[in-house]
């Protein structure tokens, strides 16, 4: 059987006994479930190399956040935003001074599965070009910018070498990388936030490994927001043979090169953008609720 690839660290090293609550023992790495505003949140903390080798992650925090919203209409959406909001403040670091926090957001705007990090971007409340112009009586506003890099094939740049080009500029405290993963479960496709202080490798997912976002190579704290969008057509295949749902292993060797992404993922990405981007505006601007950043962002 082909190796199931995923992003997510709570699917990584098959953390949970399936059918059961119970924490399987692996070494090195630490994991919990609870529930936050009515949503499941995992919890995995990768504490040494022993425990990075065993689910083939970086040292650090992994929180997971499941997600049932269909739209902003839903009732669940302003729940999931706020969840996301309070476990992203629980990885930023302390603040102090001026500096703003830089959000960037990558991915392919071409390819509809991978414009989850400039979608976020488009709905962002950006503060930074404000410092200093807003009426007396105006809420704070911690300074926010933002930049969507594009992708190699239609710069020339790397990702990389235009975030940490821009990061050197304004001097950020933190940086936040929004991009799309991959999972190994079809019912995590858009159905999942992870957030983490790792840093990420863009495209890694994929395949496609690029030059790392991390504080090795920005010199600030870097935190990763990602939105799995993808599985691969193999994986796919793989779990359906497990479940006897499909009988022939040439199912999963025919689709070993390609991925499988839902047939409404434009209207997905619309609505991940949207939350995630609710979010992070919640997370950074603890002086506004999200009446007032809709009546901001329009």
């Amino acid at each position: 059987m082909p190796t199931k690839r995923t992003d997510l660290a709570d699917e990584a090293g098959e953390l949970f006994a399936r059918g059961a609550e119970k924490t399987t023992a692996l070494p090195g790495v630490r994991a919990r479930r609870y529930e936050r505003r009515r949503c499941a949140v995992t919890a995995v903390q990768v504490l040494d190399a022993r425990g990075s080798r065993a689910i083939g992650k970086p040292v650090g925090k992994y929180l997971t956040v499941a997600l049932r919203s269909e739209s902003p209409a839903d009732p669940c959406f302003s729940e999931e935003a706020l969840c996301i909001a309070e476990e992203l403040r629980r990885l930023l670091p302390p603040r102090g001074g001026s500096a703003p926090v830089l959000v960037a957001g990558l991915g392919n705007r071409a390819v509809t599965a991978d414009n989850v990090g400039p979608a976020v971007v488009e709905n962002l409340l950006i503060t930074r070009h404000l410092e200093g112009s807003l009426p007396a009586d105006f809420p704070p506003l911690a300074p926010v910018c933002a930049v969507a890099p594009g992708v190699l094939a239609a710069t020339g740049v790397e990702s990389a070498e235009v975030v940490r080009g821009v990061a050197a500029r304004v001097r950020p405290a933190c940086v936040i990388v929004v991009d799309a993963l991959v999972a190994r479960r079809l019912e995590r496709v858009c159905r999942t936030v992870q957030l983490s202080d790792t840093g990420l490798v863009p495209g890694s997912g994929v395949g496609n490994h690029r030059a790392a976002l991390n504080e090795d190579t920005l010199h600030v704290p870097v935190l990763a927001v990602g939105v799995p969008t993808v599985i691969e057509a193999a994986t796919l295949a793989a779990d359906l043979l497990e479940s006897g749902r499909a009988a022939a292993p040439e199912a999963w060797a025919a689709g070993e090169n390609a991925v499988v992404t839902p047939k409404d993922i434009d209207g997905q990405i619309r609505r991940l953008g949207r939350l995630v981007g609710l979010g992070i505006n919640l997370a950074l601007q603890p002086a506004l609720d999200a009446e007032d950043l809709a009546a901001l962002l329009g």
